[in-house]
């Protein structure tokens, strides 16, 4: 049996670390790999855990483009088998925005059309024949986050190999496979499957139960890894004024020249920062958060009926890859303020995240709309949910927790609790003022949430991927980490190659 696993910046670490544990102790011993980051490319060709049958780079590839000639029948023919190519370059942050290697709000595209169209190409092919070549059984992957990881998902699914996303379930210690990755299919299955068993029958269920409860008494973060990273207050915006950290920024500044200078591969790849463009933008940010937007915040009056909207981190998968018509979030909240009944607001608050980053022009467009009420960031969103009427979101953690808090919700974007009755998808802006009515007499029911994380506690396995990703530099630390995680990806891996959930094989010949 043999994997093809895409292996993405620091995730190859980790990635790679369960291909060892799927060797070593589930007999599945061949792989081959698309990598993204070169440093990432450079660790996997010198590990000496595994020989890869072959490992594809991204940037490689996305090179080809400046000498490949468009090839218009080729490209309409792939549409004809795989949609629309704007599906693809859409989701890319750095191709469509030309964010990532420069900071939001940047959103200037460093291609143009028929560049864009020529990346396509290059990747289309070097996919198919990628997949000719080394014929897996399944992809293992995470969310994808670029043009080239939904092609490769796209063109595998054509060919019948299965492909096992990685979801995070937004739950503490928890994570999940999927074969689609907007939603949990083996969750959805497995409620499927239980639906006429008795509640208090079914496996699992005081587990759900009990954390369902302590949810509701003690409403926390799904990661205490991501919580870690939130600082609130404007005091931490001017740390970089104290000597040492000038001191810090200036050494990593010229680490980045001297590596720009000294690595010319590395300098000529799409997803390198220049070092112009990260100083040009740290010091706008800096200059942004010097002003503050103090002066544009509401004040928070929880004893008026009001949608709660929280703003998404930009640019993440979360919007570009869930919500591929909605990514303008102040379009949202307009859409969403004009379909309130009388008297009702929209609270918005901030991602924390987002508060370095976000400029005062995009606020002071939020304060235009009369219903609105932009609130501080650092309010406690699940005292907010608490308070709330409906919560709407494209497709964040935010709609999870009003779930298990009991509270109706609508959604922008395709995300796994869209699957429960109390959480409405809207896709029709003319129907969104219908769509809110309906939502404000909605009952969330418990035992609807209950059936549904009970289902999520039998698939998913425990482990907090999060850390482990992000902070985790002990590799035996990680290995026994991920240990439960890989025996839940061996059982999936089976299931889908040869058992109920495989596919019927179609191989299918590069266009």
């Amino acid at each position: 049996m043999k994997g093809c696993l895409v292996l993405q910046r620091q995730f190859a670490y980790v990635g790679h670390e369960l291909a060892v544990l799927l060797k070593e102790k589930h007999g599945i011993g061949e792989f081959c790999v698309f990598a993204n980051q070169r440093g990432s490319y450079d660790f996997l060709v010198s590990q000496k855990d595994i020989e890869y049958t072959s490992i594809m780079l991204d940037e490689d590839i996305h090179k080809q483009y400046r000498t490949e000639l468009l090839d218009l029948p080729y490209l309409e023919a792939f549409e004809k088998e795989h949609g629309n190519l704007w599906s693809f370059i859409n989701v890319d942050r750095v191709i469509r925005l030309g964010q990532l290697v420069r900071e939001y709000p940047y959103d200037t595209p460093p291609y143009t059309y028929e560049e864009m169209l020529r990346i396509v190409q290059v990747y289309a092919k070097n996919i198919s024949a990628f997949l000719d070549r080394e014929r897996p059984d399944f992809v293992f992957t995470y969310l994808p986050g670029g043009l080239w990881m939904v092609l490769l998902n796209a063109i595998a699914k054509k060919r019948g190999i299965p492909v096992i996303f990685i979801v995070h379930p937004l739950t503490r210690d928890r994570i999940s496979l999927s074969l689609e990755y907007d939603r949990l299919t083996w969750v959805e299955k497995a409620v499927e499957r239980n639906k006429n068993t008795a509640l208090e029958a079914i496996p699992r269920y005081e587990q759900a139960r009990r954390h369902i409860e302590e949810f509701r008494s003690r409403p926390a973060m799904y990661s205490a890894a991501y919580a870690s990273l939130i600082h609130h207050g404007r005091r931490k915006y001017f740390k970089f004024l104290l000597p040492n950290n000038l001191l810090r920024s200036v050494r990593w500044i010229l680490k980045m020249v001297r590596e720009w200078l000294r690595e010319s591969e590395r300098r000529d790849d799409y997803i390198t920062v220049h070092p112009i463009n990260y100083v040009v933008d740290r010091v706008r940010r800096k200059v942004r958060n010097l002003v503050g937007a103090d002066d544009l915040y509401d004040a928070y009056d929880p004893s008026k009926p009001f949608v709660f909207y929280p703003l998404h981190y930009e640019p993440e998968l979360t919007v570009l890859l869930l919500a591929p018509f909605d990514t303008d979030q102040l379009s949202i909240v307009r859409r969403l303020a004009r379909s309130l009944p009388a008297g009702m607001y929209v609270y918005v608050k901030e991602h924390p995240q987002m508060v370095p980053f976000r400029p005062r022009a995009y606020y002071k467009e939020l304060k235009k709309i009369p219903n609105v009420r932009l609130i501080r960031p650092e309010l406690s969103s699940f005292d907010i949910i608490r308070a709330s009427k409906l919560v709407a979101i494209i497709s964040g953690g935010a709609g999870w927790e009003a779930t298990l808090l009991g509270k109706p919700v609508i959604t922008f974007g395709h995300i796994f609790y869209n699957a429960l009755p109390s959480v409405a998808h809207s896709s029709v802006p003319e129907e969104l003022p219908e769509l809110v009515l309906r939502q404000l007499t909605v009952e969330a029911r418990l035992e609807d949430v209950t059936r549904f994380f009970v289902a999520l506690l039998e698939e998913s396995a425990v482990c907090d991927l999060i850390y482990i990703w992000e902070f985790e530099t002990d590799r035996e630390k990680r290995r026994a980490a991920l240990e439960e995680f890989a025996g839940f990806i061996a059982k999936k891996i089976r299931l889908v190659v040869e058992g109920e959930d495989a596919p019927q094989r179609r191989v299918r010949s590069a266009l």
